[in-house]
């Protein structure tokens, strides 16, 4: 099936600032391998590696890189850290070494035009807290409920026979959560429970995923890329817990390219 037209999947303004922004993000690709024009390509710019949306992002993409590499969609993904918070990163959520590059500041996201997140004075600190509380973060506060709550419309996310260790709860049994709500759906506190997994990984090794706190508020972003360099599909982040247009199924964009 052929892929749809690009321009009913690209955001309309970063269309516009494409031509400009391109440059800076081809040149990367160009030195990596496997990346480069000729085949389509689906690269991810995360936030800090110790974001929630960064782990979370990777931990739903890969159980789908098989699928993808049959499409013939590279992955990249380039996130803010430093190699040590790379390495970690990696060995935890499974995404692939080699699929993940960091940089220390955040050049390319600013070349993207990509949001730096709330900048009030104050400094990163207070700005990322009041984007937790949904200020200058459109859509966080629906995110975080979701996860205590449930939702119908999205998969189960954790197996009747897997146990998770999430933080200072005890070890928990998928077959809890089926116990509570059933199964073959995403159950009540199931994600918040993932979430929580999340971050006692990152603060237990804070300065290991997050080098410094400058650019805790800067967001991320999706795009993929044609085998002519055509952005056949972006996804601007606008807030935290806001990787995908579609949280339920974050991945879902990318069913017609798969195909």
């Amino acid at each position: 099936m052929r892929a749809p037209s690009p321009v009913s999947t690209v955001d309309p303004a970063l269309a516009e600032a494409w031509p400009v922004a391109v440059p800076a993000l081809l040149e990367l690709l160009a030195q990596v391998e496997g990346m480069g024009s000729g085949r389509r390509r689906l690269v991810l710019l995360l936030p800090q590696l110790g974001d929630f949306d960064s782990l979370e992002y990777a931990q739903a993409l890969v159980p789908a890189l098989p699928r993808l590499e049959s499409a013939g969609i590279a992955v990249l993904a380039i996130g803010i850290g430093a190699e040590a918070g790379r390495k970690r990163f990696c060995a935890f959520t499974g995404f692939p070494l080699q699929n993940l590059l960091v940089n220390a500041e955040p050049q390319l996201h600013r070349a993207l035009g990509l949001y730096e997140g709330l900048q009030q004075p104050g400094g990163a600190w207070p700005n990322l807290l009041l984007m937790c509380a949904g200020i200058g973060s459109p859509g966080t506060l629906a995110e975080v409920l979701r996860g205590y709550t449930g939702d119908r419309s999205a998969p189960q996310r954790i197996a009747d026979d897997d146990t998770i260790q999430a933080g200072p709860l005890p070890p928990i049994k998928g077959s809890f959560f089926a116990k509570a709500g059933g199964s073959g759906f995403q159950r009540p506190f199931e994600l918040a429970t993932m979430r929580l997994r999340n971050m006692a990984e990152v603060l237990g090794h804070w300065r290991t995923y997050v080098p410094r706190d400058d650019f805790l508020t800067q967001r991320g972003g999706t795009f993929l890329l044609g085998v002519d360099d055509t952005l056949l599909y972006s996804h601007r982040d606008a807030g935290i817990l806001g990787f995908s247009a579609t949280m339920a199924r974050p991945l879902s964009f990318l069913d017609p390219f798969l195909s």
